[in-house]
């Protein structure tokens, strides 16, 4: 996210075009998948865990998982409408701020949600995976709705870094909650039933927010994507608050 704030910089210190700038970033991103390229390449399948379990389609889980991949949809296509480019050409609109104050903000969001992952496992070891995902996730996606309605930029950074230190709570639980609550040998089937909308239902929440800003300068994608991750957690909520994985079961007493 810092490194965005470069063609400032490389403006001033080779002297030259702004343009060029942006294409001399867009060398270093694809030197960088390069690099990425090389290091992966030695890896054999030996690095692999051995299945236990042999792999099978859904059977049992399978009204389950549906019912989970159309609401990981859902919040997917909210999500669609907050992707990073989205929200700093926003803030560019709105408060007039410069690449390298963009870069600066999103740094701090991106350290907030890293932050959040590792915060999730103890929360949901006290309240359990569900409620770990929505009564963190929620309040997130309430400051999100009121991000828009900020008076000046401190206000605006001070509740996108509030829900950034909440927004990724859920993205680890989800992933335990999903394997957790299926056979073993449905485990594959279900992480790929649930992945894939996710990603289609993103890309038409980004297109959707890309024609917003076209018309507005207000945040309507903030506040669109805000209000549809709201409806998902409490969906998700009275869906699946009674189907609890293996861990959260109560004991039977005799």
């Amino acid at each position: 996210m810092l490194a965005a704030a470069l063609p400032d910089f490389i403006t001033v210190w080779i002297q030259c075009s702004r343009p060029a700038a942006v294409q001399l970033m867009f060398s270093l991103y694809a030197v960088l998948g390069l690099i990425a390229f090389v290091l992966y390449r030695p890896l054999s399948p030996a690095v692999e865990l051995a299945e236990e379990a042999p792999r099978a389609p859904l059977r049992r889980s399978k009204r389950l998982v549906y019912g989970m991949a159309a609401l990981f949809g859902m919040d997917s296509l909210g999500t669609g409408f907050l992707v990073q480019s989205l929200l700093a050409l926003w803030l560019y609109q709105a408060f007039h701020i410069s690449l390298t104050t963009a870069a600066a903000i999103l740094f701090w969001s991106s350290l907030c949600s890293a932050a959040s992952y590792l915060v999730a496992v103890p929360i949901a070891e006290r309240i359990g995976l569900i409620n770990t995902m929505v009564f963190t996730h929620l309040p997130s996606n309430i400051l999100l709705i009121l991000i828009p309605f900020a008076p000046d930029l401190a206000t605006a950074v001070t509740l996108l870094l509030a829900r950034s230190a909440l927004s990724q709570m859920d993205v680890p639980t989800r992933a335990s909650y999903v394997m957790a609550v299926v056979e073993p040998e449905e485990r594959p089937a279900a992480a790929s039933l649930t992945a894939v909308p996710k990603t289609f239902a993103w890309a038409a929440g980004s297109m959707i927010s890309g024609y917003l800003l076209t018309l507005s300068t207000f945040g309507w994608p903030l506040v669109t994507g805000g209000v549809i991750k709201a409806v998902y957690d409490i969906l998700l909520l009275i869906k699946f608050r009674k189907v609890r994985p293996p861990e959260e079961a109560e004991p039977v007493t005799d």
